[in-house]
């Protein structure tokens, strides 16, 4: 059904002028360091997926100190989780300017006063601006580097890699609903939340081991993926130089020569005035400083808006469209349980069997498994990765919509395991955004993706809450939030086989001429 960009009809160029010569592989490429950045995403995912995932635990204890409606108090976890993934476009202008590094360090930090301040929260509305907000967007300045890093430094086993990175979501679910129970049982919630945020620090070791690759490893890897794919590069040469057109490439030559010659005057003054004062002497390296601060600035702002409104906008790649369309459906629907379970098991009376294992543990669990397999999976040769991708939405879908007709402990473990295991194509996501788009729009794209993904977020819960205070039941949220998903899954099904169309034909009408 679709494979790469190359099915779809559809460039995005990747430096498709990098010549064919054979380059010596960077060991960091597929090897080397790149496990320690699998290791650092796999840490990050750990500590704020996995933290979210859990959130159950801690909107049980909201609901009996605030004694708010099951709507208002589902909007703590799912503002947390939503702006998580909404900031991701912003964050993209961050990594443009200052790297992932940086941005990785700074949301750490971000996020541990989130969860600090949350402790001495007053009411519902509190936790709105500490938790939701400031946690929240200190998450999604860690997570989007996270995910970054590891389609930068993997070329041949991007799925793999992805796959094992982001198991650490299961593992976390699983290890953060342990840890958060138990906490809230021997101290209460404020103090777990105070834990929580020192835990959370963790995160600004995990962005230190986000070792950025240099221009030149960037090229080995795209002569790399040149090597690999020529017949591709060469169909899409024409489009690739009428894309650099309309960015214009000339404007941005001279803007750099602008740039290089006011630094320049800058160095030539410090030098000539050797001789002068100290105090002046400070003054030209700190208006040096700020010169090449607003260089770099100006560079990552324009590679940002390039991206989104530029010419060749990512909005330009229909495909690419149809896949923020599916996002904006699709994540509401794996959230809504881990934040919903606790209170269906306890309307169901199957506390005593939950409290042995609980439902939101089995998904964890089978969800590592689901990412690790269907990763291997996708990275084999005869098989396609979007094909992978659709049958593991079909299946989650479907496990959504069952949900509510189960109201035994065995029945909802056997739906929740299918669930845990279906929302695996999770690992596969950063990797068909690249496909669809090339690595160096990777940050931008998968930011919009996860936009997406975290506006589904923010309104899941809280409609699931909603529709619960109207009704009484959960059930009524399970099969409009699967049937709006099956709306995204028919949007991902059409788009392709339209842009294929329309390509043959367009092909058809070029040999005709």
């Amino acid at each position: 059904m679709y494979a790469s960009r190359e099915d779809i009809g559809y460039d995005f160029g990747d430096d498709s002028k990098v010549g064919s010569k054979p380059i010596k592989p960077n060991p960091n490429i597929d090897g080397g360091w790149a496990w320690m950045i699998v290791l650092s995403s796999f840490l990050v995912h750990i500590l704020i997926m996995g933290s979210q995932m859990a959130l159950g635990v801690l909107n049980m204890e909201w609901l009996e100190e605030f004694n708010q409606s099951r709507g208002l108090t589902a909007w703590v976890s799912s503002l947390s989780m939503g702006i998580t993934l909404i900031v991701g476009p912003f964050i993209g202008l961050f990594i443009s300017m200052c790297g992932c590094r940086t941005t990785a360090i700074t949301g750490g930090i971000l996020n541990a006063l989130g969860w600090i301040l949350s402790a001495y929260a007053s009411n519902v509305h509190y936790l709105f601006l500490t938790f939701g907000v400031t946690a929240g967007i200190g998450s999604g300045m860690v997570y989007l580097p996270a995910v970054v890093m590891v389609g930068q430094y993997f070329q041949k086993r991007r799925a793999l890699a992805q796959g094992l990175s982001t198991t650490g979501t299961g593992f976390g679910a699983f290890l953060m609903t342990a840890l958060l129970k138990y906490l809230c049982t021997e101290f209460g919630w404020r103090d777990a939340m105070f834990i929580q945020g020192a835990v959370s620090l963790n995160l600004c070791v995990c962005g230190a081991l986000m070792r950025p690759l240099s221009p030149k490893d960037l090229r080995e890897k795209y002569v790399e993926r040149s090597d690999s794919e020529e017949n591709r590069a060469k169909a899409l040469s024409h489009s690739t130089e009428a894309i650099k057109s309309n960015l214009g490439e000339e404007p941005e030559k001279k803007e750099e020569a602008a740039n290089e010659e006011v630094l320049g005057s800058v160095q030539h003054i410090e030098i000539g005035g050797k001789s002068g004062s100290g105090r002046s002497m400070y003054g030209l390296r700190l208006f040096k400083t700020v010169s090449q601060l607003t260089v770099t600035v100006r560079k990552g702002f324009a590679l940002w808006y390039s991206s989104y409104f530029g010419a060749a906008s990512l909005f330009t790649n229909r495909v690419f469209v149809a896949f923020i369309i599916w996002a904006l459906f699709a994540y509401s629907s794996f959230v809504i349980p881990f934040i919903h379970l606790p209170e269906i098991v306890k309307q169901y009376n199957i506390s005593r069997q939950d409290n042995v294992f609980p439902l939101t543990s089995i998904i964890a669990i089978v969800h590592i498994f689901g990412k690790v397999i269907l990763g291997i999976i996708s990275d084999l040769p005869c098989i396609s990765t979007w094909n992978v991708f659709l049958m593991a939405n079909f299946t989650l879908v479907t496990c959504i919509l069952t949900l509510p007709l189960m109201q035994t402990y065995t029945g909802l473990a056997v739906v929740c395991a299918l669930i845990g295991f279906s929302s695996g194509y999770f690992s596969l996501m950063p990797v068909v955004t690249e496909d669809l788009v090339g690595t160096k729009h990777l940050a931008n794209a998968y930011g919009i993706i996860i936009c997406a993904n975290g506006i589904s977020a923010l309104f899941g819960p809280p409609f699931a809450g909603w529709i619960y205070d109207i009704t009484q039941k959960y059930d009524f949220s399970f099969y409009i939030a699967g049937l709006l998903y099956m709306v995204g899954i028919i949007f991902l099904l059409i788009q392709p086989c339209i842009q294929k169309k329309q390509s043959r034909e367009k092909s058809t009408e070029e040999a005709q001429v």
